[in-house]
């Protein structure tokens, strides 16, 4: 719809815009819109806009504005003009509206200055009443205190009334004399225990105590209060006093009632540390001191006295019979005697004075096999303290109390595993040092896989000793798994070096490797046997009783420890290959000497007249003589399994064929370019001589009969691998060699 402001268009201009009208990004709406800016409108409109088009469209704008403007005022001109008029008297009207305003501010001034007055005077009558309270609780609180302090004087009065040695436990109102009072005399003629009486009222007494210790909390530096303190401390003493004489005398007694009165007001005075202490001195240190007498005439030297099984044993049983009373008095359920702890405070602790001055060398790791034992005997009696615990909470309180801890330290395991470590590992590379292999019995002690070296023995012994009952401490078993691990890598890292010098040659190897460089072929039978045992027995039994040890860990830590102690079995079992070629390395040294008489063919042959051969040579029959010996012995029959054996055949027969393939070739090649050296300068002085060049072909050349020496040799040779098990045809090198010194109509087929 046009909007009716709008002029019309011009006859002329039909299809264009109105003069007037503006671009689709000029929106005359924005300019009556409350957050208008103008600083912000034309900084938008900038970056799509130019300024001269901007300025041209906003002068457009204000025209059009002042063209409206024009016409509402001649629209309504009568009314404009007319509104002049019609203001008048207006000062008038204003000075008459302003009488009544004023007014009403003076009223409000006014109402405003009382109201404040009033303000001030409550808040004022405010202080004081709470000035007045404050000081009336004070002064009730002063009153209180002084009122406390003479009910407990007069309580305290009344102890003396009431005998302090019960010979009997109980006194009957015949035994009384006429200076009891009235309230004990009641007692007796109930038959109630005159013990028990006291206790209920050294109860009461250590309420009030604990009352008076409130309101002193809450009156601090009064001077009242100050006063008074001679009287409370005095009043403390006499409680403390009364209250550790009955106590005692009902431990003595054996008095329920009067125990589990006294610890209530041992708890209600927050003196808990007075009860463990008398229950320490009075019960538990006699008993102690009958067990491990620490007086310096009764201490004898000697590590059978540092032993602590027995002593744990008979201190068992003094607790069960003489101490467990006041345990199941003190673990009351809803008694509030929780505070106290017995166990900790009273027993442990002189069980511990005890040990450390009746039997210092019980805490000491130099004996390892002591310390491990008294060590174990400690943790099973700290279970059997824990067993009087009636619920978990208490267990886990009893084991952060200072006793405990200071118990645990006693025992320096880091200093006992570090002994353990020496003597482990020590031995074993000790055995490992040695400057050549070991052969052991199958008797030996510990060999009970029928391990052949001592090496080997010493291994097995060292890894079962890491978890042995009387060596392994479970709280470090994770050390013991690492010392298990380094052993096995001290032993695989001690048969490589070894493997490593003896293929490299060297004359002077690192200190244990010796033993490789001057062991027999034979000798690595016995390791190849060692290594597959300890890899079965690792794998096996072994990782077995590890894994039963630690079933109490989780099962991700079972796992890791598993493929551990699997990977370290790996790397030994990876080293057979390199023992099996140690020993075909030194078959193969052992049959080149035979192979090196093949230089005596070309001598046999060379410029000689012998016809050609017709038996193989004799060094062939001993090519493989040292292969076959030592298959046929007896280390090789016992040691060696199937595989193995096959392994060892292949390879020996393999590198043995390739070497002989290499000295064959290189004979038949030096002796082809000789006889054609020979051929020529033969020629050369023929023709120099005038004769015919022709020669007698129809000989044959001494590398003719050198290659068939050559071919009935390897025939041979092919015989003897065939006598050993191996096919000689599908040994490349034999192929290669047959190819080499066969004839030509024999080159096709490999036949003996």
């Amino acid at each position: 719809m046009a909007d009716p402001l709008s002029p019309p268009r011009s006859a002329t201009d039909l299809f264009g815009d109105p003069i007037d009208s503006h671009p689709l990004w000029f929106k005359q709406s924005a300019f009556l819109r409350p957050e208008f800016d103008s600083e912000s409108y034309i900084s938008d409109l900038r970056t799509f806009v130019p300024f001269a088009t901007l300025r041209s469209e906003l002068h457009s704008h204000l025209s059009s504005l002042h063209r409206e403007l024009v016409d509402l005022i001649n629209r309504d001109y009568n009314d404009f003009v007319n509104l002049s008029t019609k203001l008048v008297d207006v000062d008038s009207a204003v000075v008459r509206m302003r009488a009544p305003l004023s007014d009403l501010r003076d009223k409000i001034s006014q109402f405003r200055a009382a109201v404040e007055t009033s303000l001030a005077a409550l808040q004022n009558g405010l202080r004081q009443r709470a000035e007045a309270s404050a000081a009336r609780e004070t002064l009730e609180l002063l009153l209180d205190t002084f009122h406390v302090v003479s009910k407990v004087e007069k309580l305290i009065k009344e102890l003396p009334s009431v005998p302090a040695d019960w010979s009997n436990g109980h006194l009957n109102s015949t035994e009384k004399g006429p200076s009891s009072n009235g309230a004990s005399l009641q007692h007796a003629e109930n038959g109630t225990s005159l013990r028990e009486t006291q206790s209920m009222l050294l109860e009461r007494i250590a309420s009030e105590m604990n009352r008076l210790k409130f309101y002193i909390a809450h009156a601090q530096n009064l001077p009242f209060i100050e006063s008074m303190e001679k009287r409370i401390q005095s009043a403390s003493l006499l409680l403390d006093a009364s209250l550790g004489h009955c106590f005692v005398d009902g431990l003595e007694h054996r008095d329920a009632n009067a125990i589990y009165n006294c610890l209530r007001a041992y708890a209600a005075i927050d003196n808990t540390r007075d009860a463990e202490e008398f229950f320490r001195t009075t019960v538990v240190a006699p008993l102690i001191l009958k067990v491990i007498p620490h007086g310096s005439s009764e201490t004898v030297a000697g590590a059978s006295r540092d032993e602590l099984e027995d002593d744990y044993q008979q201190i068992k049983q003094y607790i069960e019979s003489d101490c467990k009373f006041l345990l199941e008095i003190s673990f009351v359920e809803n008694s509030g005697l929780h505070v106290f702890d017995f166990l900790a405070n009273s027993i442990l602790k002189e069980v511990l004075t005890a040990i450390q001055k009746g039997k210092p060398g019980a805490f000491s790791p130099g004996r390892p096999t002591n310390f491990l034992k008294n060590y174990k005997s400690s943790l099973d009696f700290l279970a059997h303290l824990e067993g009087y615990c009636p619920s978990r909470s208490a267990v886990a309180k009893l084991r952060t109390e200072t006793v405990y801890v200071e118990f645990m330290k006693q025992w320096n395991i880091g200093v006992y595993f570090s002994l353990r470590f020496q003597e482990i590992a020590g031995a074993l590379d000790s055995a490992l040092m040695v400057t050549g292999i070991v052969p052991v019995s199958n008797s030996d002690e510990g060999n009970s896989l029928d391990l052949t070296l001592k090496q080997s023995v010493t291994l097995l012994e060292s890894l079962r000793s890491c978890w042995r009952d009387d060596v392994l401490v479970l709280s470090f078993s994770d050390k013991f798994l690492r010392l298990s691990l380094q052993l096995l890598s001290r032993y695989t890292s001690w048969l490589s070096s070894g493997l490593a010098a003896r293929k490299a040659g060297n004359t002077s190897p690192n200190p244990g490797s010796e033993w490789a460089i001057s062991a027999a072929p034979e000798d690595f039978i016995y390791i190849i046997h060692d290594i597959n045992s300890l890899v079965t027995e690792i794998g096996g039994s072994y990782l077995g009783h590890v894994l039963h040890l630690l079933n109490s860990c989780p099962t991700e830590v079972l796992d890791l420890v598993e493929k551990s102690i699997l990977l370290c079995g790996k790397s030994l079992k990876d080293l057979v290959p390199q023992v099996v070629g140690a020993i075909v390395d030194a078959l193969v040294e052992k049959s080149v000497e035979d192979l090196r008489q093949l230089k005596g063919i070309t001598a046999t042959y060379r410029m000689t007249n012998k016809p050609l051969p017709v038996r193989h040579s004799p060094y062939v029959s001993g090519v493989l003589r040292p292969l076959k010996v030592l298959l046929d012995g007896d280390r090789a029959a016992t040691y060696l399994t199937g595989e193995t054996r096959k392994d060892l055949l292949l390879g020996a027969a393999f590198e043995i064929t390739s070497r002989y393939y290499e000295l064959a070739a290189d004979l038949v090649s030096v002796a082809r370019k000789t006889e054609s050296s020979l051929q020529r300068i033969r020629q050369g002085a023929q023709r120099r001589a005038g004769a015919s060049s022709d020669v007698s072909d129809h000989n044959v050349s001494d590398t003719d009969k050198i290659c068939m020496q050559l071919f009935l040799d390897i025939q041979e040779y092919g015989r003897n691998l065939s006598a050993l098990g191996v096919e000689a045809a599908k040994i490349p090198a034999y192929c290669s060699l047959w190819q080499c010194v066969a004839p030509p109509d024999r080159q096709n087929e490999i036949n003996f």
